[in-house]
């Protein structure tokens, strides 16, 4: 009975680790080549339903060629890949979406809204099936949809490659197989602001790379420029009567919250990221006007200059790049956030239902669980401090203050340094 039981497991075990081969050769499943995914998601609070709009490819596929079916960090969605018969995993990603966040809104609960998506892929060489999956607060699939994608479909448009727009690179660490590549947008630069455009950029890379872990990872990313003038300079101000025709057409006012910054025009966007080597987004606004936004795997836009800009633009790449969660919060209560007994997928905050997963083994010894904030070394001294994500009560974070606590905050703090280091490690196939 042994013997037959260690064939068993065996035999198991090389099943296993040939699915796991299968899925991670990009050469036996995909081209060089990038497949656009436009999708429509909609319906209201308690409601969410997804359409397939449209598909465009290109050549060159900028995004991971390894850990293909693996996720570095849960989301609140993903888009997978599988073989026809859905037994093996060709690729898998998550992210977050504006769609979900308004879910959560008090609008939600009284009208029916459509949101636009877009996803990068890479462009299968035989007939594959995609599915996409949209959770809620409680980890729960809420709507999915299934379908199949024959890379001789006629109707996948292709772009012509004399289209795609001016771009350069701000800072290249080497080729796209190996590095991230981080591309900034232009949002309300006319085309003689583009000299100024470039000096944002500039300024707002050094921020981020002025920041650990951001300082010691420098040469994992390539930094990408891409000239796209707007009709109008400056964005659009709801509450103050200024709509603008802007590149893509973001504006502050997101929900009615005053420096909520955001664009639902995702289709513009990826328009004009069309053939640029692009992993992360990075949407810069021609206004000092204080704002910004960031969405998991999705963008990040900020107010390029102005008020705390620097201090926004790196908190806001550590929501879109990192997936870091908020750590300030508020009295009232948030509870449609992070209920008690989810544990939040974002790595710098706990409910405690499974802390194990998250920063327990930095806790020094003796360390109480809460721990009472004592206002002394509050950027670095790590304990399970209660409030965050909005919340007062029932949601902990890493430290007394962090970037992603609040401006002045000099640094990210050692749990959310750690997180960014795990992500970049496992993108660059180094975990």
């Amino acid at each position: 009975m042994k013997r037959y039981l260690q064939l068993f497991l065996l035999a198991a075990a090389l099943l296993s680790s040939s699915a796991k081969c299968l899925a991670q050769d990009f050469d036996r499943w995909f081209s060089d080549a990038t497949l656009r995914l436009d999708y429509t998601f909609a319906g209201t609070s308690e409601t969410q339903a997804i359409y397939l709009d449209r598909m465009k490819t290109y050549d060159g596929w900028h995004g991971k060629r390894h850990n293909m079916n693996r996720l570095p960090l849960q989301g609140n969605g993903t888009i997978t890949i599988t073989d026809l018969t859905g037994t093996d995993t060709l690729y898998r990603n998550s992210f977050s979406t504006l769609f979900q966040e308004w879910q959560s809104t008090e609008e939600a609960t009284r009208v029916a809204k459509s949101f636009e998506s877009s996803f990068l892929i890479p462009m299968p060489k035989e007939d594959v099936q995609i599915t996409v999956e949209l959770t809620n607060i409680h980890n729960h699939t809420k709507s999915y949809l299934k379908h199949r994608i024959s890379p001789s479909d006629i109707l996948i448009c292709k772009h012509n490659a004399k289209e795609t727009l001016p771009y350069r690179y701000l800072k290249k660490s080497g080729d796209s197989k190996e590095k991230i590549d981080i591309v900034f947008v232009p949002e309300g630069y006319t085309e003689s602001e583009m000299k100024q455009f470039r000096k944002d950029c500039e300024n707002s890379m050094a921020s981020i790379l002025n920041h650990k872990p951001f300082d010691t990872l420098a040469d994992k990313f390539n930094f990408i420029i891409v000239e796209a003038p707007s009709e109008h300079s400056g964005v659009s101000i709801p509450r103050q009567g200024e709509w603008k025709n802007t590149a893509v057409g973001s504006n502050f006012d997101t929900f009615y919250s005053n420096r909520y910054l955001t664009t639902s025009n995702i289709r513009k966007l990826y328009d004009i990221l069309d053939g640029i080597p692009c992993e992360s987004i990075i949407i810069l606004a021609n206004t000092d006007e204080y704002g910004g936004g960031g969405i998991y795997n999705n963008y990040m836009l900020s107010a390029a200059r102005g008020r705390d800009n620097k201090s926004v633009i790196v908190h806001e790449f550590g929501h879109s790049f990192a997936g870091l969660a908020d750590e300030y919060f508020y009295d009232d209560q948030y509870e449609t956030y992070y209920p008690a007994g989810i544990e939040p997928w974002e790595q710098n905050l706990t409910t405690l239902t499974d802390f194990d997963s998250k920063w327990k083994d930095m806790l020094p010894a003796d360390t109480p669980i809460p721990t009472i904030p004592d206002g002394k070394d509050i950027h670095t001294k790590i304990g399970v401090y209660e409030g965050g994500g909005y919340q007062s009560k029932g949601v902990y974070r890493p430290v007394q203050d962090c970037r992603m606590h609040t401006n002045k905050a000099p640094d990210f703090c050692p749990v959310c340094q750690r997180a960014i280091t795990r992500l970049v490690n496992f993108l660059t196939d180094e975990d």
